[in-house]
């Protein structure tokens, strides 16, 4: 009887751990690579995919989270999100494993500084091409206290969820598109102004992005029934965190690649 609660307990922290590994769902991942593969040079996504296999960009932005089951990859189950009070970056408030913000930078630096292995190379090229979309889901910028919006719990169109999971998937799903058409109507409003706008921010700005956006977030009614008027108020926050991401990602890569 004891080993069995041992083990029940076990699959709950492990489920609750899954829980807030997740970041836009596949269609968000897959929009932001389609966004920074259109941004960057012809020459780049080809030593891209030449070292991801001849695989693309956005079709990798979901590798990290399908990861989740292989016990090799355990040591990464803390770089999906990042804790901060009010946008500033603390790593005493961090998991002990590391967070999203560090892992992003470290695995920044050790791919230009290059000497890794091809496999190596591959693995955290595909851990900071996802990494990227998650530092800009904003439930993953989370504020300390409700394990990023898992813990607030929500009716949406009379299903029970809460608000992480809106943000993850539903906001985006319920526009009953594919990412190669959320991915085009995004890439039509970008323009040089819109790029520069975004690329003249630091890592450490986009953390500020995510706290400053909060109140937005958080704005649920009282009985907790969200709906057509949350989607109508909220949705462009997610279209605006995706091309973001998108044309960061682009930058990022042409500064590793390029």
């Amino acid at each position: 009887m004891q080993k069995s609660k041992i083990s029940i307990l076990t699959l709950i922290l492990s489920i609750s751990l899954i829980s807030q590994s997740f970041a836009w769902g596949p269609v968000g991942h897959y929009v932001i690579g389609a966004i920074a593969e259109w941004q960057m040079k012809s020459k780049t996504v080809r030593k891209v995919e030449a070292i991801l296999q001849q695989q693309t960009i956005s079709g990798v932005g979901v590798w990290m989270d399908n990861i989740r089951s292989d016990k090799k990859y355990d040591y990464t189950n803390t770089w999906h999100w990042v804790t901060t009070v009010d946008g500033e970056y603390d790593p005493a408030i961090q998991e002990k494993g590391g967070d999203a913000y560090e892992a992003f930078l470290r695995i920044k630096a050790n791919l230009k500084k290059g000497g890794l292995s091809p496999e190596e190379e591959r693995d955290q090229l595909r851990m900071l091409i996802h990494i990227v979309g998650d530092l800009h889901q904003p439930f993953h910028v989370g504020k300390p206290g409700d394990r990023g919006g898992n813990d607030v719990k929500v009716s949406f169109f009379n299903k029970e969820t809460n608000i992480h999971a809106i943000w993850d998937s539903d906001l985006i799903e319920g526009k009953k598109m594919s990412y190669t058409e959320i991915s085009r109507e995004l890439k039509k409003r970008i323009n040089p102004t819109v790029s520069q706008k975004y690329n003249a921010a630091t890592p450490a700005d986009w953390l500020r992005e995510a706290a400053a956006m909060r109140p937005d977030m958080y704005d649920i009614p009282e009985n907790g029934r969200i709906g057509y008027e949350y989607i109508y108020k909220h949705y462009h926050h997610v279209e605006e965190r995706l091309t973001a991401a998108g044309i960061r990602l682009a930058k990022v890569l042409e500064e590793i690649y390029g």
